[in-house]
């Protein structure tokens, strides 16, 4: 089991806009931060990172899980309008597996940001 992951980005203020605006439907909130990192998470315990530095090259790839398909829609509405660019609109990958539902955005610094809801609802 992962405890929390993180990455690099090369604006933390820009990216915590982001991620507080793209990660809010799944519940996610920016619950700690101290100098230039950021810790979002499900309160009350942060499990994903964001720090202040050269961003990850290449980007990274990072899915989170969403219990239905309308959080999938909901972040991926969120993330475009707080700037992160299309990499997969919401919808079916039937190659994955017959219900993976999920939903690709670049953010701010490139990296891949997916959400998956693995149920048919």
């Amino acid at each position: 089991m992962i405890d929390h992951t993180g990455l690099t980005v090369g604006d933390v203020a820009t990216s915590k806009r982001f991620y507080r605006a793209a990660l809010g439907p799944l519940g996610y909130a920016l619950i700690m931060e101290w100098e230039q990192y950021a810790g979002f998470g499900v309160p009350p315990k942060p499990d994903f990172w964001i720090g202040q530095g050269k961003p990850n090259v290449p980007p990274i790839h990072v899915a989170f899980r969403a219990q239905k398909r309308k959080e999938v829609d909901a972040f991926y509405k969120a993330a475009m309008a707080a700037g992160g660019r299309d990499n997969g609109p919401p919808g079916l990958r039937p190659h994955y597996h017959e219900n993976y539902y999920g939903a690709f955005v670049l953010d701010p610094d490139g990296h891949n940001i997916e959400v998956v809801c693995h149920t048919p609802e």
